[in-house]
């Protein structure tokens, strides 16, 4: 995808050394930071210098890969792999990438496992463009059938957080079907949560979707109810972090309040997701799936560009208040219309999933 004119991705081998861009930076500066140890990686993820579900599994294959060049024994593989899958609880995507960086080396030779792992690593790298690229094919026709069914000139698409392609190493969730849209010349436009606590929505995603021409306005989290109350929203589609073989999916805070929405007012509500951020070992996303509680200065503080330019970091509650900073909520599968996969569309439930995935359904 496109960063300030050029065709670039969110992370990259650099000889021994791995770059990522620096989400924290955004989008006031484009800056780049260098991980060169697997703890590097461990605060590249807690720190969310990188987020989004696949784009902090690709990050810790490759913090894998950064530790083994310190020590490839079978105890430094344990432990860099603890370490990593610490980091952010949540997505399942870290979890699943681990266990297959740690199947391949465990595999491999002590003395080999370093190009192994920065082959494996690269490999879960590509594979996530290329399972998001198929992610927007599989939405694109959905885009296309909304718009049809709008009767308009123009779709009306609301989305929450970031799930383009910061989110990923390229094309994105969420996003990957609207940028499809936009480059085959269909006319939409995007509203964009502003997605409180971190405003990821408001300075991620209409970053993202500023640097591709795409139409969009940012919107107060709250505004969602109202603009499909007065049928300004055609269409919602946002990203996952983990979904349950039931179809339950938790995603950035907020976003069971879009689908309640968008189910009362009879507005399609649909989720896109790879099959890395399926958890196929629980079913009930409400009481099973762990939810990251994050820093409550993230709920205090905001950080912003001044008139003049400065990046100045404020507080927004009064001092001795309290904060809480839940991280993820889960929307229950029977308010989703539909998961966008790699594989196609289909129903959020156990046996749609079943038939995508059938032969993951069946050894779960």
């Amino acid at each position: 995808m496109r960063a300030n004119g050029r065709e670039t991705r969110t992370i990259w081998r650099q000889g021994d050394e791995v770059a990522v861009i620096d989400q924290t930076r955004l989008p006031h500066a484009f800056e780049v930071a260098t991980l060169r140890t697997g703890d590097d990686a461990v605060r590249a993820i807690a720190d969310m210098i990188v987020r989004g579900a696949p784009l902090i599994g690709a990050t810790g294959a490759f913090g894998l890969a950064l530790a083994m060049r310190k020590d490839a024994s079978d105890a430094a593989l344990r432990d860099a792999s603890a370490r990593l899958e610490a980091s952010r609880p949540t997505a399942v995507n870290l979890r699943w990438a681990l266990e297959r960086m740690r199947a391949r080396l465990s595999a491999t030779p002590a003395s080999d496992r370093v190009d192994a792992a920065f082959d494996e690593a690269q490999a879960i790298a590509d594979e996530d463009a290329d399972t998001c690229s198929a992610i927007g094919e599989a939405g694109l026709a959905l885009i296309c059938d909304a718009l049809a069914a709008s009767g308009r000139s123009r779709l009306n698409v609301l989305t929450h957080c970031n799930a383009g392609w910061l989110a990923t190493v390229d094309w994105g969730t969420a996003l990957a079907p609207i940028y499809k849209a936009h480059r085959a010349g269909v006319d939409l436009h995007v509203w964009v949560d502003e997605t409180r606590p971190r405003n990821q929505g408001a300075s991620l995603t209409a970053w993202e979707l500023g640097q591709e021409g795409v139409p969009h306005t940012v919107i107060v989290d709250n505004a969602g109810g109202h603009l499909m109350q007065h049928g300004e929203v055609d269409f919602v589609i946002v990203g996952s972090d983990r979904t349950t073989r039931s179809g339950d999916v938790c995603n950035k805070i907020g976003t069971y309040l879009k689908a309640l929405a968008a189910h009362d007012n009879g507005v399609p509500f649909y989720v896109a997701l790879p099959s890395s951020t399926l958890d196929w070992r629980i079913s009930d996303g409400v009481r099973d799936v762990p939810i990251e509680q994050r820093s409550s200065r993230e709920v205090t503080h905001m950080t912003g560009a001044t008139e003049d330019g400065r990046i100045e970091t404020v507080r927004l509650t009064p001092e001795g208040s309290a904060a809480a900073n839940y991280a993820f909520d889960v929307t229950p599968a029977r308010l989703v219309t539909g998961l966008v996969t790699e594989r196609g569309v289909c129903a959020a439930s156990e046996a749609g999933l079943a038939g995508l995935f059938p032969a993951e359904a069946k050894a779960a």
